[in-house]
């Protein structure tokens, strides 16, 4: 019980967004809070009442907790040596799950959870979702991985959470259980973080968890999950015409066949946005959720129709003599970039940076004879270099070095000079950003200024 942490020592690992927003709940309980991080200067943002600490390995004698940001993994020094000492180690949304819960602040009358994760589509879903229970009047808000931390949308009262958690926060949340949670997808991604494939699928299995459980039934993994999961009620997700206790497409309009006598039509294909499968698929599952939680059928439909996607995420950047710019950047990893290829015919593909673990190779087997060219960026480009000359040998391949003073206005003049009128140029890195840009928005936005020079000039 929270309550129990008055006037004890509390250990907060990570001074970011979500270590300090938890800091300050865990000083309005009256727990002795000391944050410690790597970096000096991010301790200088605490908030008042929380002491700071640089590169603590252990935790201080009576320590009765440790919150830990996501990004830190279990073999951490500081984390390993609070498992040692049978210290309890939790993230930020399981403490904001047990302020919500019996002993907590809330007292039990905290707000409804309604959770997305899987590989990719997590945030989309989630501002669909969100979009749909504002249209049906709830007190609404996107939190977590999307940007809130989940503590402060329950400490400022939302009655409605539409939670999106990554596979990180999942890991650290053992006792979180949503009203609805759901399981969009599941490919190769955090696999050094996770150790390995099966532990990455048992931490994102966590959602499944609570009363009602959503899954892409189109994804072997995902499908397998929610067979295996322990929630009362189930509900498929599938691009097909769906069965009872599903949702589906049927003759070109999104369907609930769970929460009715028959299917009842949601809203036409073409009104989703984000087009493509990717697109329909986050609208389905956003829907089960939502329905899930009483929304009505029209409510729903009104949702997705105010939805607009965030930016970085399939965007149309501009067309110049005859070749689309579509900024992808959001394609952390190669299951997302299967996705962003599949929408176009014809493409000169961006890619390039950290993969984290993954492979690129069913990737390239899958995309080979539609790629028009390719150019390389980023620290892990050797193994996309590597799996292009074994599978897409006759494919043109140009690399940014990684001193270049302005990498991707060089990759974008690089693509335009592959590309003929017709084309895509398409960044879909496939890998994550962070050994060139500060994320993958802002490498979205050095494609858009890097293709702005190139309309300036065509001009």
């Amino acid at each position: 019980m929270l309550s129990a942490l008055r006037g004890r020592p509390v250990l907060v690992a990570g001074a970011g967004v979500s270590g300090r927003s938890a800091a300050s709940a865990l000083v309005e309980l009256g727990a002795d809070v000391l944050v410690v991080d790597a970096a000096a200067d991010r301790l200088a943002e605490l908030p008042e009442g929380a002491e700071g600490a640089v590169g603590l390995t252990e935790p201080p004698p009576g320590t009765a907790l440790v919150v830990t940001s996501p990004g830190w993994r279990p073999d951490a020094p500081l984390l390993r040596a609070a498992a040692r000492a049978g210290i309890e180690v939790i993230g930020e949304p399981e403490l904001a799950w047990r302020w919500s819960g019996p002993g907590g602040p809330a007292q039990g009358q905290g707000p409804r959870w309604l959770a997305v994760t899987g590989t990719n589509g997590k945030t989309t879903t989630v501002g669909m979702l969100t979009a749909m229970l504002r249209a049906a009047g709830r007190d609404a808000v996107a939190c977590g991985n999307i940007g809130m931390p989940v503590i402060d949308a329950v400490r400022a009262g939302h009655r409605d959470l539409a939670v999106e958690l990554s596979s990180f926060q999942l890991y650290w949340s053992p006792s979180v259980r949503p009203d609805g949670g759901a399981l969009l997808n599941v490919a190769e991604d955090h696999l050094d973080w996770h150790g390995g494939m099966a532990g990455y699928l048992a931490a994102k299995a966590r959602v499944l968890t609570g009363a009602v459980a959503v899954a892409g039934l189109d994804d072997p993994l995902a499908a397998g999950a929610l067979t295996e999961a322990p929630a009362p009620r189930k509900v498929g997700a599938t691009l097909g015409e769906p069965a009872p206790g599903q949702f589906g497409v049927l003759d070109d309009v999104l369907v609930d066949y769970a929460f009715g006598t028959g299917p009842l039509p949601l809203v036409g294909v073409p009104e989703v946005a984000p087009a493509g499968p990717s697109g329909r698929l986050d609208a389905l599952v956003a829907a089960a959720l939502a329905r899930s939680s009483g929304v009505t059928v029209d409510q729903v439909g009104a949702g997705l129709r105010s939805f607009r996607p965030d930016p970085h995420r399939g965007a149309v950047v501009a067309e110049i003599n005859g070749v689309r710019y579509v900024d992808d950047s959001k394609a952390t990893n190669p299951h997302a970039a299967d996705a962003a290829l599949a929408g176009h015919r014809r493409v000169v593909w961006i890619a390039g940076g950290q993969l984290k673990g993954a492979s690129v190779t069913d990737l390239i087997l899958r995309h080979a004879n539609k790629l028009v060219g390719v150019v390389l960026m980023g620290a892990d480009r050797e193994v996309f270099r590597d799996a292009l000359l074994r599978h897409a040998p006759d494919v043109p391949t140009a690399e940014v070095s990684p001193g270049d003073h302005a990498p991707m206005t060089d990759a974008v003049r690089q693509a335009t000079a592959m590309a003929a009128p017709g084309d895509v140029v398409l960044l879909a890195p496939a890998a994550a950003s962070l050994d060139q840009f500060a994320g993958y928005a802002a490498r979205g936005r050095a494609f858009e200024e890097a293709v702005a020079g190139l309309s300036a000039v065509a001009r």
